[in-house]
């Protein structure tokens, strides 16, 4: 029985539940929506939402949809500052409250994330995958994911990686289930927000064997 739900799960089961849970979230928390768009209006201008290009399965890239954490503060050259310089008060509560991440909601229902999967980098990172890490593309990214409850930004890449790759092995019903139950108890606890001593997670350089930037499907395809 378990098999045949797995072989149903993400075409059908799976599509289903992000649509009806994102629907039900967004409706129970269109107050703080509001709120927190507010806030951020007051407190650093415009514009209130981050969007940025991100890929998602098969490398397909789409505009990625987050409340804006930080400011646009500048150097005397016009460049801008670090991040930790640039992330705000509010910013900061956003981040250990993971409440920036809700506007995903909305990639969510229109199909180009899942609430659960490995979580959506940056375009670059494509052609710096070793071809094992490349296949955490094989699944829609999610809102939250296994190494998101395991870790989250304290993780190493490598073992990031490594933990997208398992749930794509891995992925059902009930570790789906599983994640987002623990995803509730990492977001109230906190956990994992920053790497060691960084306030964002350092970017990634690549490995030694990396792939062609090609032999990522759609890579230069925009939804």
């Amino acid at each position: 029985m378990e098999r045949w739900l797995n072989s149903i799960y993400v075409p059908i089961i799976k599509r289903a539940i992000d649509v009806i849970l994102s629907l039900l979230i967004l409706f129970f928390t269109l107050p703080f929506f509001v709120m927190i768009a507010l806030l951020i209006r007051i407190a650093m201008g415009k514009p209130v939402f981050f969007r940025q290009l991100r890929p998602g399965r098969h490398g397909r890239i789409f505009r990625m949809i987050k409340f804006r954490t930080m400011s646009e503060k500048r150097d005397g050259h016009g460049m801008l500052l670090a991040d930790g310089e640039r992330l705000t008060g509010i910013g900061r509560f956003l981040r250990r409250t993971s409440l920036d991440e809700l506007p995903e909601l909305l990639n969510v229902l229109k199909g180009e994330m899942s609430l659960v999967g490995p979580r959506p980098l940056l375009v670059q990172y494509l052609e710096r995958y070793s071809r094992d890490q490349a296949r955490r593309h094989e699944v829609k990214p999610g809102v939250t994911g296994w190494a998101q409850v395991n870790g989250r930004n304290a993780l190493t890449w490598e073992s990031r990686f490594d933990l997208d790759v398992w749930y794509v092995d891995h992925i059902s019903f009930v570790l789906d289930g599983r994640i987002l139950l623990k995803t509730v108890a990492t977001v109230f606890t906190c956990q994992g927000i920053n790497h060691a001593g960084q306030a964002t997670m350092a970017e990634f350089m690549g490995t030694e064997q990396s792939v062609e930037p090609t032999s990522v499907a759609s890579a230069g395809a925009v939804t």
